[in-house]
């Protein structure tokens, strides 16, 4: 083997292994690990009020702590505007948490699927609206400190079709819109 050979074998072995350690230092996405089996929803009549995140502090009296702890949506059959027996520990939550906090104004949506004509839709968002309203009165909440509206389908949460969507989609959302803090 001459000089020259074996310079050129060495810068070739040189650049092969180069090559080789940088092509097993590639950075390559990692796989997903599996995602964890869904654990079942919680019994109807018992729904499990949201959590936030771990260390998460809440301020008393706050829009956080009313959706964590007493829940701000309540979810209605088709076709109906009646409250569901699982709507029914939601707003007594509701009721409880708004009796703790006076000063605290609220604005009940009413919401429904997108089947069926705007007014229609409209005129039983509102009876929803009216619904949960007259719950939380009869429970000790002053009806002065809530409104109603009615968003018909104009506001859907979940914009798929189907009958999970629309279940999503008809609703009474509770929302704070003023006094708390």
């Amino acid at each position: 083997m001459t000089p020259t050979t074996g310079r050129t074998a060495l810068r070739l072995v040189l650049i092969a292994t180069a090559a080789a350690s940088m092509a097993a230092c590639a950075s390559r996405p990692k796989p997903a690990p599996p995602a964890p089996a869904a654990p079942p929803p919680p019994p109807a009549a018992e729904p499990a009020p949201p959590t936030g995140a771990v260390g998460e502090s809440v301020l008393p009296g706050s829009e956080r702590d009313f959706v964590i702890n007493a829940g701000d949506r309540v979810y209605f059959d088709f076709d109906r505007f009646d409250l569901r027996t699982d709507a029914q520990p939601i707003l007594d939550a509701q009721a409880a948490w708004l009796q703790r906090y006076p000063a605290v104004r609220v604005r009940i949506e009413g919401n429904t699927d997108d089947r069926g004509t705007r007014e229609y839709n409209l005129a039983l968002g509102a009876r929803r609206a009216n619904a949960v309203r007259d719950y939380l009165v009869a429970h000790g909440v002053t009806s002065d400190r809530i409104a109603t509206v009615s968003y018909g389908k104009e506001q859907p949460l979940d914009p798929g079709t189907g009958e999970e969507a629309w279940a999503h989609n008809r609703n009474s959302h509770t929302a704070i819109v003023s006094g708390a803090r």
